[in-house]
């Protein structure tokens, strides 16, 4: 089995930060109060999602022959949907999700059982934790999709989450129009988005692949 440690470089497991934006916005985003300062801070929650190439899966009947005509299944991870108490120390974040799959050969009820990983990053590239998980489907007779539903949870130490209380202050320190201040970005400063990239954690999600696996997708 690959690790995410082993191929994050080359699924770019990496999610982006929240840009400054204008007028309204959701829980969590850097809001820009007109010019002159920040209203809210990005949320402690760890962002959730399927790093790339991890979200499907496909089998051959026959190791090394990856033809259509050798296929013999394929899944894919659909419908996450995530949930986050963060009024803890310790914030609890779960996320729900379903999979699809599709077969080739409809003869005969088949059971499949597929291995997935729940992954704590941090700064984009730390591993902090990782789990695998299974997932079974079973398709009936004659039939050629399947599906099932699983899900994860996983904690994050809010101190680790949450910005320094002097970071946070230079970020939405209000600024008076005509200060040289009020021109300055605070997102832009090194010590600012250094403190923000170690408080960033990612709850990632995606099928448990090999190595071959991983480079048939890749490839698609």
């Amino acid at each position: 089995m690959v690790s995410l440690a082993q191929s994050g470089a080359r699924i770019g497991i990496a999610l982006g930060l929240a840009a400054a934006v204008t007028g309204c916005a959701r829980e969590g985003e850097l809001v820009v109060n007109q010019g002159v300062g920040i209203t809210s801070v990005l949320s402690s929650c760890p962002q959730v999602g399927i790093p790339d190439y991890t979200g499907d899966v496909t089998t051959f009947r026959t190791a090394g022959d990856a033809t259509f005509s050798n296929l013999d299944m394929s899944a894919a991870i659909t419908n996450l949907r995530s949930t986050c108490d963060d009024t803890a120390e310790k914030i609890y974040s779960e996320a729900t999700f379903d999979v699809v799959a599709q077969r080739k050969d409809v003869r005969g009820a088949r059971t499949v059982t597929l291995p997935y990983f729940v992954s704590v990053i941090r700064g984009g590239s730390a591993v902090v934790t990782k789990r695998v998980g299974q997932v079974t489907l079973s398709f009936a007779d004659g039939e050629e999709r399947a599906s099932a539903s699983a899900k994860a949870g996983s904690f994050v130490d809010k101190a680790a989450a949450t910005l320094p209380e002097d970071i946070r202050e230079k970020i939405t320190r209000k600024r008076r129009p005509g200060d040289p201040e009020a021109a300055l970005d605070p997102l832009t400063a090194p010590d600012v988005r250094a403190a923000i990239q170690r408080t960033r954690f990612e709850m990632l999600i995606g099928f448990q692949l090999t190595e071959d696996q991983l480079g048939y997708n890749v490839r698609r």
